[in-house]
């Protein structure tokens, strides 16, 4: 039987692959239907030509030399793999062949185009062979250029007899396509055996060595051929070039930096490179901080500054349910509270209209502005599980992981420097910076060249209006702006934003509705275990904080933790406001109290200070060889190293002007670290520092210390002295008085 395309041979001697192993059709009888199968070691099978048909792995056999190749085997080819100008191109040999064959270019009368049938390929004058003939002739009579550019100048009479044959098949394109466009790759003949050894020898030596070049490689190959294997012909070894080709296509492009190539095989061999699949939101949160290209204002002296923004992107939806900009650079507590307000829901803020508000299906808005106090903006919030970070000291802060503990997430550190372990939100900081940045005064750029003429001249902003600004572009822009290659795995061709990403998983998956206690800013802080002192209160970094709560006797006595920290107590510290710690009551866990530092004047009103200008403030009382005996005598220190001394014949403003910038930046960003860190603790029960500029917040604490100073000095009422008159009446100091004035029972000179 001859076999076409699609069909088995059947015959004797044919060789058939079942589950991969050969067999030989031994003998045939179709009149009976069934067939003897012999395999290589001899042994005959019985099978009937049904089950062969219906065997799930049949396929003919090629050559001996070709059964069980792997190495050779392709796929077969479609018509996906031509491009379209030669799809095109085969299109149209395509329809020669049918206008010869039917008469019609489209291959039946029913498609007839205007004009069809010609009369040199009637059908119902011509026949099959002149039909054949006179497309023979049309065809050497075209132009040598067109026939050369569409691939008729060689189509002759036995050509199209045998693409004839494919007309009813369905394979008619793929015949008439060139054989040269979908040519089988042919491999590397230099690339023996021993040069294959070779070459992976090479690549071993080169993993521990500096990066070389692929000419250094060559020659090191030259080496190896050379001393492993004598005999071997020079010439055969390949060239330069067909090295990189060969190293290319066996091992990659190679464009990583060598260090961190050996960190990645070494993470591929410990079994940490594998993929992770994010299916659903909150399970995997990516972190990331960068310096904000755009020049602030800064509230407190007007200065032109620059700031950090740190994001939290959902490596799911690609939202940015959090962010937070700081004046200088970020610090760990930062970082805690932006996962703390991952979890808590963003409110609606002045002039946002109702399209901004909650819009998801299945949870009302009512329900969730019941649950969190005020009416909640479109933007999601959940507990992420899984937090993946670099390797910035902010996020390997011990008391950042402390906090992340304390939130139930897991740590997932990137790599070092490797930005594709997070390539989502690099890609969202260069989305935010194209989308938004770009188009507001004092602009930066990306790079130093690229800056303007004077971008701190153009800086109109300040923090609270540029964390204004960017949310609420997020909430109205960003959640609602097509993703593109960001779609699910369930939906590649769909069109998906953040919202609908979003909405989709709360379908799928449900959504839990938990919302965090107002006491969880309070846990993400950081940890002291110190003792209380019964005068002086807690000691925390060197200055000392006390309050009435510390009066009651169950404080006086060593605390009953045991472990590591046994008999201390456990302080809460916010290092952006060091005016006050946090004591947990033992008894009621959800009750916090509030430690004032012992420095503090007795109306609290004394400027923002952070850690830093704390470890400036005693750094100075060193310097000095001060020895004070309570925090009392460190606020007028304090008070000199802020520059707030203000004499009643000096202007704030004058004061302000002499002042280094570096200086007033700093201050700035205290006084703006101290608003972020009250409006953390908003939730809870302590009211918010007195408002006020850091000008007058520092003359009242002046005047204050002052008249303090002034009443401990003058504990009593001063006496006028006596008048001149008064004093020349009264008897003088050396004279003697009379004998009369004696008293009696002294005795007399006369007597003695």
């Amino acid at each position: 039987m001859a076999g076409g395309r699609g069909r088995l041979e059947l015959a004797a001697g044919s060789r058939l692959l079942l589950n991969g192993v050969p067999w030989t059709v031994e003998s045939a009888e179709p009149q009976f239907g069934r067939l003897v199968l012999v395999d290589g070691e001899g042994r005959a099978e019985h099978r009937s030509i049904r089950w062969l048909v219906h065997h799930p792995d049949l396929r003919p056999a090629g050559k001996p030399a070709d059964v069980g190749g792997p190495a050779r085997a392709v796929q077969p080819l479609s018509v996906a793999d031509l491009t379209e100008d030669q799809l095109a191109r085969a299109r149209i040999r395509a329809e020669h062949v049918l206008e010869a064959a039917t008469g019609f270019r489209d291959g039946h009368r029913a498609r007839a185009r205007p004009g069809e049938p010609r009369p040199a390929y009637d059908p119902d004058a011509t026949t099959l062979t002149e039909r054949r003939a006179a497309k023979v002739a049309e065809l050497a009579a075209m132009a040598p250029d067109e026939a050369a550019r569409l691939g008729l100048q060689g189509l002759g009479l036995r050509t199209l007899q045998g693409l004839t044959a494919l007309a009813d098949g369905g394979s008619l394109l793929l015949a008439c396509a060139d054989g040269r466009w979908t040519r089988r790759q042919g491999g590397h003949p230099k690339v023996t055996e021993e040069v294959r050894e070779a070459i992976f020898a090479v690549r071993e030596e080169c993993k521990d060595r500096a990066r070389i070049s692929m000419r250094a490689k060559h020659r090191l190959l030259h080496q190896y051929m050379a001393e492993k294997f004598e005999d071997f012909p020079t010439e055969r070894i390949p060239s330069r070039f067909t090295l990189a080709r060969v190293w290319a296509e066996w091992f990659g492009p190679g464009g990583g930096r060598t260090r961190y190539l050996r960190s990645a095989e070494a993470a591929a061999q410990a079994g940490v490179g594998t993929r992770l699949v994010v299916h659903r939101p909150g399970q995997v949160l990516a972190l990331d901080s960068t310096p904000l290209p755009v020049m602030l204002r800064e509230t407190v002296f007007g200065e032109a500054v620059g700031a950090t923004l740190t994001l939290g992107l959902d490596m799911f939806t690609h939202s940015l349910p959090a962010f937070r900009l700081t004046l200088g650079s970020d610090t760990s507590i930062d970082v805690a509270m932006l996962l703390r307000d991952v979890m808590l829901p963003l409110p609606m803020r002045e002039g946002w209209g109702a399209e901004m508000e909650w819009p998801y299906p299945g949870v009302p808005a009512e329900l969730i502005a019941e649950f969190a106090g005020h009416k909640v903006a479109a933007l999601p919030f959940f507990s992420p599980e899984t937090v993946t970070t670099d390797h910035g000291s902010p996020y390997k802060n011990h008391a950042l992981v402390e906090a992340e503990r304390e939130l139930g997430c897991t740590i997932l550190p990137a790599r070092t420097l490797r930005a594709s372990d997070k390539f989502a939100v690099e890609r969202a900081f260069g989305g935010i910076k194209t989308l938004l940045f770009e188009h507001l005064l004092g602009f930066t750029g990306t790079d130093v060249a690229d800056r303007g003429a004077d971008p701190e001249r153009d800086a109109v902003l300040t923090l609270a209006q540029m964390e204004n600004l960017i949310a609420g572009w997020i909430v109205k822009i960003r959640q609602n702006r097509i993703l593109g290659e960001y779609a699910p795995c369930w939906g590649p061709g769909e069109g998906h934003s953040p919202n609908s990403l979003f909405a989709a998983a709360m379908q799928q998956g449900g959504w839990s509705l938990q919302i965090p206690e107002p006491q969880s800013y309070y846990k993400v802080l950081r940890k002291h275990h110190v003792k209380i002192h019964p005068r002086r209160g807690v000691q925390i970094l060197g200055l000392y904080y006390r309050s009435e709560v510390l009066d009651d006797p169950r404080y006086l006595l060593p605390s009953d933790r045991g472990g590591k920290h046994a008999g201390k107590w456990v302080v809460h510290s916010d290092r952006r406001d060091r005016r006050q710690v946090f004591f947990q009551d033992p008894v009621d866990h959800d009750t916090w109290h509030t430690l004032r530092w012992t420095g503090l004047p007795p109306g609290g009103e004394v400027p923002a200070f952070s850690d830093k200008s704390a470890e400036a403030l005693l750094a100075e009382v060193r310097a000095r060889k001060l020895a004070p005996r309570s925090d009392e005598e460190l606020l007028p220190v304090l008070v000199e190293l802020l520059g707030a001394t203000t004499p009643v014949d000096q202007w704030p403003t004058q004061q302000a002007k002499r002042e280094r910038k570096r200086d007033r930046t700093a201050r700035s960003r205290e006084s703006e670290r101290a608003g972020q860190a009250a409006a953390d603790r908003a939730r809870a029960t302590e009211p918010s520092p007195p408002p006020g500029g850091q000008a007058s917040e520092a003359a009242r604490a002046v005047d204050s210390s002052r008249r303090r100073r002034r009443e401990a000095a003058a504990r009593r009422e001063p006496v006028a002295p006596p008048l001149l008159h008064d004093s020349l009446r009264r008897p003088g100091l050396f004279l003697l008085p009379p004998v009369t004035d004696l008293p009696e029972d002294r005795p007399s000179k006369e007597s003695m």
